[in-house]
């Protein structure tokens, strides 16, 4: 199968499409991993992505496009695919179509992990990081035993800027202006499930899986 996983910050993405693809015996690729690959491996791509990125600048679709269509060229993803955190935009959602018909295949099916963005911000403003061992506390979900200090190591507990509420609500800006368009784009091939992404993390995954099950069958 060849899946798209889109939603908001916060709504489980990268837990999710870990799951699914390791259940269908495909590659999660991610954005993330193929910009660090590159980088790191001092591509062509990778060192002119780098350039923009230490400017401080987007890298532009063409590139992030060209890294994409590389590793979907890779042997592993030859019988299938799931993409998280591409495409972010309808433009690379065109572009993406353009590049899977050019070798005679298409998407499969798109899953949207739905979530309300009071819930995104609830999620991630209560994450509390350690200096110390880095473990992850929530104020709200798995709270240490003393406020601010870490139970595994007695670490100083501090929140990442990324987790402010003010910080948050201009990404959940941005993916409403850039990302949400994708779920229209998507609906309108036939392409798009949405899935309720609220409550406990293995609700969503059965959701998801049943999601999968009721296109396949």
């Amino acid at each position: 199968m060849r899946l798209v996983l889109v939603g908001p910050p916060g709504a489980g993405k990268g837990t999710q499409a870990e799951f699914v693809a390791s259940t269908l015996s495909i590659p999660k690729i991610s954005t993330g991993d193929i910009f660090r690959a590159n980088v790191s491996q001092g591509t062509p791509l990778g060192i002119e992505a780098k350039r923009y990125m230490d400017a401080g600048g987007l890298v532009p679709d063409e590139v992030t496009i060209n890294m994409v269509r590389g590793r979907l060229a890779e042997a592993d993803a030859a019988d299938g695919f799931l993409l998280d955190g591409f495409p972010r935009t309808v433009p690379q959602a065109e572009a993406l179509d353009k590049m899977l018909g050019d070798e005679g295949v298409a998407l499969d099916l798109v899953m949207e992990l739905v979530v309300e963005f009071d819930e995104v911000i609830r999620r991630l403003s209560g994450r509390r990081n350690c200096h110390g061992c880095k473990k992850i506390w929530h104020v709200e979900f798995d709270r240490p035993t003393k406020d601010g200090v870490c139970d595994n190591c007695g670490g100083d507990l501090y929140q990442r800027d990324d987790d402010k509420p003010e910080t948050i609500a201009e990404r959940l800006r941005v993916y409403e202006r850039d990302t949400a368009p994708l779920v229209d784009y998507y609906g309108a091939q036939g392409k798009l499930v949405g899935i309720d992404a609220t409550g406990p993390v293995e609700d969503v995954t059965a959701r998801a899986m049943e999601a999968l099950r009721s296109f396949g069958s």
